[in-house]
C-alpha cells in the first residue's frame, strides 16, 4: 500500500478535486438519462402505465422475455440510475447497454438512431471515453 503526505492544506484541495470530479460525472450522467427520456418522449416511445410487477421478476437480462427494450429503459435503467445519483452512491464502473439495443432494436424502429446515440454517449460516461 502507497501513502503520500501531503501538507494538510494539499491534503484539503486533493479530497475537493476528487469531490468535485465525482459531482461533475453524477450531474454529466443525470444530464445523459434525461436525454434518453427526452428522446423515447419524442419518438412516442415513453408509457404513461408501468408494466404489471410480474415483468421485473425476470432473471433474464434486460428483462427481455418480460420487458420490450424500450420499457426497460424507462422502468428500470433511468429510475435504477438515478437511485444512485440521487444517494450520492458509487457509479458502475464499466457498464454498456447500447450494444444490446443495436441488436434488440429492428433498423425501422421508432426512434432506434437516436436512441442509439444516447445510449453510446451514456455509455462513455462509464467507460471513460466521454469528453
Amino acid at each position: 500500500m502507497l501513502f503520500f503526505l501531503l501538507p494538510g492544506n494539499a491534503m484539503l484541495r486533493a479530497r475537493f478535486f476528487i469531490s468535485e470530479v465525482v459531482m461533475e460525472r453524477h450531474q454529466r450522467v443525470r444530464q445523459q438519462l434525461q436525454r434518453v427520456e427526452q428522446v423515447l418522449r419524442q419518438h412516442e416511445q415513453w408509457q404513461n402505465a408501468a408494466p404489471p410487477s410480474s415483468a421485473f421478476e425476470s432473471t433474464q437480462p434486460f428483462c427481455m422475455d418480460t420487458l420490450a427494450p424500450y420499457e426497460w429503459l424507462q422502468w428500470v435503467l433511468i429510475p435504477r440510475l438515478h437511485a444512485l445519483l440521487d444517494a450520492g452512491a458509487p457509479l458502475p464502473q464499466a457498464f454498456a447497454v447500447a450494444p444490446y439495443y443495436e441488436m434488440a432494436l429492428e433498423a425501422g424502429h421508432a426512434g432506434r438512431d437516436a436512441v442509439l446515440v444516447t445510449l453510446f454517449e451514456l455509455d462513455a460516461l462509464f467507460t471513460g471515453d466521454a469528453q
